[in-house]
C-alpha cells in the first residue's frame, strides 16, 4: 500500500510551423523549417509512448492539423488526447475579442475536419490569456485549460473578473466551472533548448535539464505525494537526438513508482472535479 497519488501528464504542444509564423513572425525559411521537423519528431514520440503504454495530451494549433493531418489522425488513433492550441499560435493578449473568437472557431473547425475531434481542453499559445479567454472557453464548453501558474502541482478553479492595478488592493474575481491545470516554465523544454537570436539563448545540456525535471518530480513525489506533474514539451524541440533521451530518461525514472500514473490532462481534470464546486484558493478565503 502507498499513500502516493501522483498523476503524470506528458503534454506536447505540436506547434510545427505555427509558432514561428504566429508568435515570432519569422520571415526566414530556415527558421520556419525548424517547425517542419515537428512532424518527424511526433513519429519518434508516438513510438516511445506506444512502447511504454503511456497516453499523453497533444495541444495542436489548427494550422498544424491542416499542414500535417495524418500525424494528427495518428495521435488520436493511438488513444492520445488532443487539445486546442489556437490557429497559428497567436497570443490572445495581442488580439481583439472578435479576433480571439475567430481564432477559437478556426482552430476548432480544423481539428474537427482533420480528425473529428472536439477538444475539452485548451492551452493558450505563449501561456497568455486575455480577459476574454476564460469566458470564451466556458461558452464553447471546455472543461479545463492549462496556461496559468497560480499553483504548482495541484489543479484549481479558473476565475473571471480579477482586478488589479498599482494603486489599489488585489480583488479576486469569481471562480467558474473550468479547471486549471497549472504550468511552469521550469517544466517547459522550449526556453531551455530553443535558440532565438536576441530573445532566447537556449542550448541547455539535455542531461542537465533531465536532472532538473527528475528533481521536480521527486519533490512532488517525496514531499507532497499528491497532485499532477504537468510537463510541457514541443515535438520539434524535445524530439531532436539527445533531447529524446530527456523524455525517455524521465519516463524511466517515474515508471513503476508506487502511486504514480501516466495519463491525459482530461483524465486528471475529470477526476479532480469529483466532489468539488468552484471556489477561491484556500489562502484567499478570509
Amino acid at each position: 500500500m502507498t499513500d502516493k497519488n501522483v498523476h503524470v501528464a506528458l503534454t506536447f504542444d505540436y506547434d510545427a510551423m505555427s509558432v514561428w509564423i504566429g508568435s515570432i513572425g519569422a520571415t526566414s525559411p530556415s527558421m520556419v523549417s525548424r517547425g517542419e521537423f515537428g512532424a518527424i519528431a511526433v513519429r519518434r514520440i508516438l513510438k516511445v509512448l506506444d512502447e511504454q503504454n503511456i497516453k499523453a495530451t497533444f495541444f495542436v494549433p489548427g494550422h498544424t492539423a491542416v499542414a500535417f493531418p495524418q500525424t494528427v489522425v495518428d495521435i488520436a488513433a493511438d488513444g492520445h488526447e488532443i487539445g486546442h492550441h489556437g490557429w497559428v499560435h497567436e497570443n490572445p493578449v495581442s488580439t481583439t475579442p472578435d479576433q480571439e473568437r475567430w481564432i477559437m472557431e478556426k482552430g476548432l473547425d480544423a481539428l474537427d475536419k482533420v480528425a473529428g475531434i472536439r477538444p475539452v481542453g485548451y492551452r493558450s499559445p505563449a501561456w497568455d490569456n486575455s480577459p476574454n479567454t476564460i469566458p470564451l472557453l466556458l461558452e464553447y464548453g471546455f472543461r479545463y485549460e492549462s496556461s496559468l501558474m497560480g499553483n504548482e502541482y495541484e489543479a484549481y478553479w479558473c476565475r473571471i473578473g480579477d482586478e488589479w492595478n498599482a494603486k489599489d488592493e488585489w480583488k479576486f474575481g469569481t471562480p467558474v466551472d473550468l479547471v486549471e491545470l497549472p504550468v511552469s516554465w521550469m517544466l517547459d523544454d522550449f526556453p531551455h533548448f530553443e535558440l532565438i537570436i536576441g530573445a532566447n539563448s537556449g542550448q541547455k545540456n539535455p542531461r542537465d535539464l533531465l536532472q532538473v525535471w527528475i528533481d521536480e518530480f521527486d519533490y512532488l513525489y517525496d514531499r507532497i505525494g499528491v497532485g499532477i506533474f504537468n510537463v510541457t514539451m514541443h515535438p520539434q524541440t524535445i524530439g531532436r537526438g539527445a533531447r529524446m533521451l530527456v523524455l525517455e530518461g524521465l519516463i524511466d525514472h517515474i515508471q513503476g513508482k508506487p502511486g504514480t500514473k501516466f495519463g491525459t490532462c482530461a483524465e486528471y481534470a475529470q477526476q479532480w472535479r469529483i466532489g468539488k464546486t468552484p471556489s477561491l484558493p484556500r489562502d484567499a478565503v478570509a
